[in-house]
């Protein structure tokens, strides 16, 4: 009966891309489900960040949400897209295409951070200085190649936004709250800090599998040799990076919120999540009619 239920590995590990450019290999064996894609666990989960990416951009839309955000979620789609495409063929180019756009994605996302509320001229140069930084990282990379580098100025620009965002809720937006709207102040900090914190536990969830899959990579190999297709995906490390990290989708509505509840427009706009485990956060006009199917959060956590 096992047999009906586990399937093998190709044994020809032979790849219509030919031969691996990339300075970057996972623990997913090259080319061993089908010679079309090098690494197709690692490809088929990068559809969180389209699927994500396209309903934030419809929310947007929808909802007439800043413009900077329709750009945040076309930068997390263009990140997909470049991952699929890398570890689909393994190749230097596609990998830059992977790597990069994370960098410039966050840059969006910072220069709605950091240029919040300032005069127009101040947000042109906080753009014009992001973009630099981003062309500079590039060229550092594409120069040196090393992915540690890359790395870390992923890491430090995310830590940047998140820092800056944490700075606003306490420092800019608690005390008007508790100005405006008084008896809403304590829950609104609370499910805001909910958000952020779920955010960061699920991306650090998500490195921490990455690492393990590198570390122990020999004996996952080993076992997935054993559990075969289709059990053998659980014990894809990398591949669970790819949908932790695609829910950073958390961060950018995060953010969003942060936005209008700073313009004063949480009586116009809801949070509709529930839970980390069992919902995906949206912000919704609450005029809208979905906005009463029970999962509305007003600064009210359930």
């Amino acid at each position: 009966m096992a047999s009906y239920l586990q399937f093998p590995y190709r044994e020809a590990r032979d790849g219509i891309w030919g031969e691996q450019t990339s300075t970057l290999n996972w623990c997913e064996e090259d080319y061993n489900i089908t010679s079309y894609c090098a690494e197709f666990v690692n490809s088929i989960t990068n559809s969180v960040f389209i699927w994500l990416g396209i309903r934030g951009i419809r929310d947007c839309l929808r909802y007439r949400h800043q413009p900077v955000f329709i750009v945040a979620f076309i930068g997390y789609i263009v990140v997909g897209l470049g991952s699929i495409a890398f570890h689909t063929t393994l190749k230097y180019s596609m990998q830059l295409a992977d790597e990069l756009p994370m960098i410039y994605a966050t840059c969006i996302i910072g220069h709605a951070t950091f240029s919040y509320g300032k005069p127009s001229f101040v947000s042109n140069l906080f753009g014009v200085g992001l973009f630099g930084l981003g062309l500079l990282i590039t060229v550092v990379y594409h120069f040196t190649k090393e992915p540690v580098f890359h790395q870390v100025s992923f890491a430090g620009l995310t830590c940047a936004v998140v820092f800056r965002s944490m700075f606003d809720m306490e420092k800019q937006l608690r005390p008007v709250l508790q100005i405006r709207s008084p008896e809403r102040a304590d829950a609104l900090m609370r499910q805001m800090w909910k958000m952020c914190l779920s955010g960061i536990a699920l991306f650090l969830v998500g490195f921490l599998i990455w690492n393990l899959d590198n570390i122990f990579c020999y004996y996952l190999r080993e076992w997935r040799n054993v559990l075969l297709l289709p059990w053998a995906i659980v014990l894809e490390g990398h591949a669970w990076w790819h949908i932790f990290t695609g829910l950073a989708y958390y961060f950018v509505v995060w953010r969003m919120w942060l936005h209008l509840c700073l313009e004063g427009k949480e009586n116009d706009f809801a949070l509709q999540w529930t839970s980390a485990l069992t919902s995906i956060p949206r912000v919704v006009s609450i005029s809208n009619t979905e906005a009463t199917d029970g999962s509305l959060h007003k600064g009210r956590l359930d």
